[in-house]
């Protein structure tokens, strides 16, 4: 199967085989991993699921799967325990099958085709052009990106979406804040707006403004040079963000306006919709939304104000009629701040509305992040521009430990963020710890060049049976396995932390047997070439995940 070790799939196989043989319908049996050592490698409860269907005992019925399983090659031994379950000890064999499959897949080696190339849509930062990224918006940019990564990995046709809030009260704010300060600049007074933005940014916007147009607004009214500093200001924080965003290594497909639903007059079609529909109704001359009705909210919701002008919510009611029906997603996944958790149910209700199934819209939500330094958290504002950007944490930590810190919990989770530990090169960071496995590997068959050896005359094949009589060598190619199922975890789940806490386990076991099988130095040539051919299987799986997480895998540290 696809992007699956085909090792593990035999082994299921064979067990599946097993109980077709009792005349029982599949019931598509898998062996687990047993949670306590002793209970053999594998283990199985198929005989408990066939006990109703079969009229039979358990332990009769595990039995009988133990008699066909008794000539698999990668099955030494079988125990019949507590009320039915099969255990079972696998073979030298099966773990040298695992690693040959490895190297033989290569990078195709984890992408399983779970999407088989329908379409979807991740849209996230999306942060409003009103000044720098900061560390939240990281954040959100670290999940964004690996989810967006994972899924095209596992077969789906990804967008990767920005949407830019280019007008509305913010953005007014914004120019007004900018138009203040450049009064201000050169000795004019200016109210500043009393909830405006405060950053020293804004200072460098207007100067930007100064050395462009000189002192030409100053014998203009205020409200006629408005839309100048709106757009100017707007656009020059957009340009930073795309630079920051870059630096981070994440990368859009589409850049997608608010401005274009209202010029392109699809606020107004999907207001009509909806009202078409009899999902929408005029009351004391502004528009509402029945979600009341549809998702027992508390109240309906204004769609249009009663002076014309549109909400938010209708804005994102049509942007998501824009997803769903124009552009034909058949998902979309929002990543959204924590402090939205309210308003999910609400654009479902909307996609609801449009005739498209709720469950296709999927959010994830981004929890705060505290950034520590020397065990204190760094108090922040963003509104009076007192915030670390996302940009001095990446000069101060690097992009690796920042992105790999980021994705190393639940996006719905709050994250401590300490820089002194991302700065680290130690075991204790965990991002060079993984990273060190990497080019620990990449030393080792740089080495075995300079000694003679030729790298693309290894054999993946020639992974000898004994080598896994070593626990670590074992425990090694038992994770190697496992990449497929941490993958599909990954992105049916949409959870990059299954690979971050995969690759630290991998990285973890790699270091113990590299303590405990020589392999540059073992003289049996056989023995040091399968041991390299594992080491080769772990670097290339090791890059495969770090890739979708958008980290590095250095050759050298």
């Amino acid at each position: 199967m696809y992007g699956e070790n085909t090792a593990v799939v035999r082994l299921n196989e064979a067990l599946n085989n097993a109980v077709k043989a009792l005349g029982a319908e599949d019931i598509n049996a898998e062996f687990e991993r047993p949670k306590h050592e002793g209970h053999g490698d594998r283990a199985a409860n198929a005989a408990m699921r066939l006990a109703k269907p079969l009229k039979s005992k358990p332990r009769d019925i595990a039995e009988k799967i133990a008699e066909s399983l008794k000539n698999e090659d990668v099955i030494t031994q079988t125990e019949i325990a507590g009320p039915g379950f099969l255990n079972v000890w696998l073979s030298g064999k099966f773990y040298a099958d695992v690693v040959s499959d490895v190297l033989k897949q290569g990078t195709a080696y984890g992408g399983i085709n779970l999407g088989q190339n329908r379409k979807v849509q991740v849209e996230f930062v999306s942060a409003n052009p009103t000044g720098p990224l900061h560390i939240g918006h990281g954040r959100g940019a670290a999940v964004g990106d690996s989810v967006a990564r994972i899924l095209a990995f596992t077969g789906w046709d990804v967008q990767r979406e920005y949407y830019m809030n280019d007008s509305g009260l913010q953005i007014d704010t914004l120019g007004r804040s900018t138009q203040a300060r450049y009064f201000e600049l050169l000795g004019r007074e200016s109210n500043f707006p009393e909830n405006g933005y405060k950053g020293a940014y804004i200072y460098d916007v207007a100067c930007e403004i100064i050395a462009k147009e000189g002192e030409r607004f100053l014998d203009v009214p205020e409200s006629d040079s408005l839309d100048y500093f709106r757009k100017y200001a707007a656009s020059t924080i957009m340009q930073g963000i795309r630079a920051d965003l870059e630096k981070f290594r994440v990368k859009f497909d589409n850049f997608f306006p608010e401005g274009y639903l209202h010029e392109n007059g699809l606020v107004k079609s999907a207001m009509d919709d909806l009202k078409a529909k009899g999902y929408a109704y005029e009351q004391d001359g502004a528009l509402w939304f029945r979600t009341e009705d549809i998702i027992g909210d508390d109240k309906d919701r204004v769609l249009v104000r009663a002076n014309g002008i549109p909400t938010y919510y209708a804005s994102d009611i049509a942007y998501h009629r824009n997803k769903f029906i124009t552009r034909n997603f058949e998902r979309v996944i929002d990543v959204w701040g924590a402090d939205h958790h309210g308003y999910i149910a609400r654009v479902k209700a909307a996609i609801k509305a449009m005739g498209k199934n709720p469950d296709d819209f999927i959010v994830l939500l981004i929890q705060l992040v505290n950034l520590l330094r020397d065990g204190k958290i760094v108090t922040m504002s963003t509104r009076q521009g007192e915030f670390i950007t996302l940009s001095d944490v990446l000069d101060e930590a690097g992009v690796d430990a920042t992105r790999f810190f980021f994705l190393m919990r639940r996006s719905d989770s709050q994250l401590d963020f300490d820089l002194d530990l991302a700065k680290k090169q130690g075991s204790e960071n965990p991002v060079y710890y993984v990273q060190y496995a990497h080019a620990r590997i990449s030393g080792i068959l740089r080495e075995y060049v300079n000694r003679g050896g030729n790298l693309d005359a290894l054999d993946p094949e020639n992974i000898p049976a004994e080598i896994f009589g070593n626990k670590d060598a074992k425990d090694l190619a038992d994770v190697l396995a496992q990449y497929p199922d941490a993958v599909r975890e990954a992105s049916n789940d949409l959870a990059p932390q299954a690979l971050t806490g995969y690759v630290l386990n991998l990285a973890g076991v790699f270091h113990s047997f590299y303590n405990t099988n020589r392999i540059l130095d073992e003289s049996d040539e056989n023995i040091r070439a399968g041991r390299l051919n594992i080491a080769r299987a772990v670097k290339l799986v090791i890059a495969s995940c770090l890739e979708l997480l958008g980290v590095t895998a250095p050759e050298r540290m």
